[in-house]
């Protein structure tokens, strides 16, 4: 990189903003309670990614929805709603732009996520800088832990594919066994009654296969009452997992207060609680729970270091949930004090994570020998596009 970071074009402008979309293949499947069905053999699907450009020709993109499966918006929003809000504005102004995103009753989290992570990749590659120097840059890998695609099989997959990750270099593994899944017939269920006793089947085999020397997590997503998060959480504590993570509906605090009181094990949440710092101030407070969650979707990579910092602030970890490139930015831009892990997934047993996608021309988070994913060097978030493919397969918005 031989750019110089303080040598920047000032008073630009956006002059465009539009969304790219192309055909990639599909693994997944909506299942009529709303949550995904692994099928490797369904037929391809469109994915977006979003484009910012200036007057002076610089460009941005969104990266998470590329590397980790949630897309940008479609470009009807774009033209109705984000386009009115920000063409002529400087895409420098990203705190300005931000609490106006944020405050525009019209637009998703989401979609204010993929906004911001595009103009910090606008800044970046400006500055011909990564955006964790940017940030104020602390690491240049991190951590990562396995974690699982749900509904994978019997406790005897799960623990098989354990073993597998801890031969190929994890030194974490985190188990979504059983959720919107029956295990009893193997068809897709409505969440609730959830199956706590075959989780923990699935968290003992893990547990049993792997030794007490690899660290393990549980993430149920929301699906159990109170009392069989208790009884999850006491059981796990006998297995020595490191974290409960999100067991509970979010929207009721209260229940999750009365988890973190009765039990040992650190409780993770909230994972999806809207409102990034600003709700996450409350469960501070309120101690419902012992560590937190954020990730570059509710909010973008400013939500998400507002965030960290106000953990940091407590004293308390704030785990990053989900990959992708603007969550590696932040946790390059945070001690491992405070942010511990990248989550590395959705993982299937016998498919390599290690192989980029088509549409991009390396892997987003390679992982070495000793379980550590690298952060992205190149200039912005460091994305590289394949795009030969992507105009191959170009699709309809």
């Amino acid at each position: 990189m031989g750019g110089n970071c303080f040598n920047l074009e000032l008073n630009l402008k956006i002059t465009d903003i539009n969304t790219i979309s192309f055909q990639v293949p599909r693994d997944r499947r909506a299942t009529r309670w709303g949550y995904a069905e692994w099928n490797p053999d369904l037929p391809s699907s469109p994915m977006r990614i979003l484009k910012i450009t200036t007057d002076a020709g610089h460009v941005g993109y969104d990266t998470y929805g590329i590397a980790y499966g949630t897309f940008a918006p479609p470009q009807s929003v774009v033209d109705n709603l984000i386009k009115p809000l920000l063409i002529g504005e400087d895409p420098l102004n990203r705190e300005l732009l931000w609490q106006w995103m944020t405050n525009h009753k019209g637009l998703s989290e989401g979609v204010v996520g993929c906004i911001d992570s595009a103009l910090w990749d606008l800044l970046g590659r400006m500055a011909d800088v990564p955006v964790y120097k940017l940030l104020g840059g602390y690491r240049d890998r991190v951590l990562a832990y396995c974690s699982t695609a749900p509904n994978l099989g019997s406790p005897e997959v799960y623990a098989q594919h354990a073993l597998e990750a801890k031969a190929r270099g994890y030194k974490a593994f985190k188990v979504h066994a059983y959720i919107y899944w029956n295990p009893h017939t193997n068809e897709p269920a409505p969440g609730k009654p959830a199956f706590p006793e075959e989780d923990l089947e699935v968290c003992r085999a893990v547990r049993e296969a792997v030794g007490d020397d690899m660290v393990l997590m549980h993430d149920p997503w929301g699906v159990y009452t109170l009392q069989e998060s208790i009884h999850v959480a006491r059981e796990l504590e006998k297995l020595n997992y490191y974290w409960l993570e999100h067991p509970m509906d979010e929207r009721r605090m209260e229940a999750y207060i009365e988890l973190s009181r009765s039990v040992d094990i650190p409780i993770l949440a909230p994972e999806l609680e809207p409102g990034s710092a600003y709700t996450r101030a409350s469960w501070i407070r309120s101690r419902a729970s012992d560590m937190g969650r954020i990730d570059v979707r509710q909010g973008g990579i400013v939500a998400a270091m507002k965030t960290v910092h106000l953990y940091e602030a407590f004293g308390q970890q704030c785990e990053i949930h989900g990959g992708g490139y603007g969550n590696l930015a932040v946790l390059g831009a945070t001690s491992e004090e405070t942010c511990k892990y990248y989550e590395r997934g959705l993982t299937l047993p016998g498919v390599d994570r290690d192989i980029a996608p088509d549409y991009l021309l390396e892997p987003c988070d390679p992982l070495d020998d000793e379980g550590y994913v690298q952060i992205p060097q190149g200039p912005g978030l460091g994305i590289k596009l394949n795009w030969d493919y992507i105009n191959d397969n170009l699709a309809n918005d």
